[in-house]
């Protein structure tokens, strides 16, 4: 009789989690057949994608005191030894041509040496055009981080889209994307974006990229922010609304 009681206790307090008990990765989930392996870092997570040697999507809530640390840039680029199948390599992007692009940008965690040291696991990389990389992505992400502070912290959730793919890179046959995707979500303001960029430089303003987060999660398979209440959920992802991001 105890260890019934013991095990039903144990059920109803799972069962009973807050959602601050929650792990940040019950923000987004991925069709069955694009699930990968969800890999939980101390400030990010992501499903990483063997298939493709980089993650399907890295999430991660994106607050002030990340941004505003005086950690600087540790550039300790190395394997992720925490994807069981094992990750990209260094070698993969030598001379390929391509940037070690982040996908969790490493100036968005600055508040000490191990958050700004994970981004730089092979995980957290995809391999763009150096011109994209330096050019309109660099952009977005400075903007992503001046939202961030407007809004008093961001949900943010990003990675490649795997269509018209530019070929691969490396002994691992890394993928070069075709495209990227950030999707943001502000719990303050109760409002979203969604923007899809190709992976090429560009001179388009960051407004030309923005589609409706459904648009996304029909290429990708991903189901963003899932949670979130359906009629808030079905309203912020069907439509485009400029208001108070531009």
């Amino acid at each position: 009789m105890k260890k019934i009681i013991l095990l039903l206790f144990i059920i109803l307090s799972i069962s009973c989690k807050s959602d601050s008990e929650i792990h940040p990765n019950d923000n987004v989930s991925l069709e069955p057949k694009f699930r990968g392996e969800i890999i939980k870092h101390t400030y990010y997570t992501l499903a990483y994608s063997e298939e493709n040697e980089q993650a399907y999507w890295v999430y991660y809530q994106l607050t002030p005191d990340l941004i505003n640390g005086n950690q600087t840039r540790t550039d300790d680029f190395r394997a992720d030894p925490a994807v069981t199948t094992g990750s990209a390599t260094l070698e993969d992007y030598k001379g390929s041509g391509y940037d070690r692009g982040h996908l969790c940008p490493a100036a968005d965690m600055t508040l000490n040496k191990m958050s700004m040291s994970e981004t730089f696991y092979l995980s957290n990389m995809s391999p763009q055009v150096p011109g994209f990389n330096r050019g309109k992505w660099s952009t977005l992400e400075d903007q992503v981080r001046t939202w961030a502070l407007a809004f008093d912290g961001l949900d943010v959730a990003t990675g490649p889209i795997f269509k018209d793919n530019i070929g691969t890179i490396g002994v691992d046959k890394v993928t070069v994307p075709g495209y990227y995707y950030k999707v943001l979500y502000s719990e303050s303001k109760k409002i979203m974006l969604g923007l899809i960029l190709p992976n090429a430089s560009s001179s388009k303003s960051l407004e030309q990229f923005v589609v409706p987060v459904d648009q996304i999660e029909q290429q990708t398979g991903i189901d963003f922010f899932p949670r979130l209440e359906d009629k808030l959920e079905n309203q912020l992802e069907g439509n485009i609304s400029l208001i108070t991001w531009f």
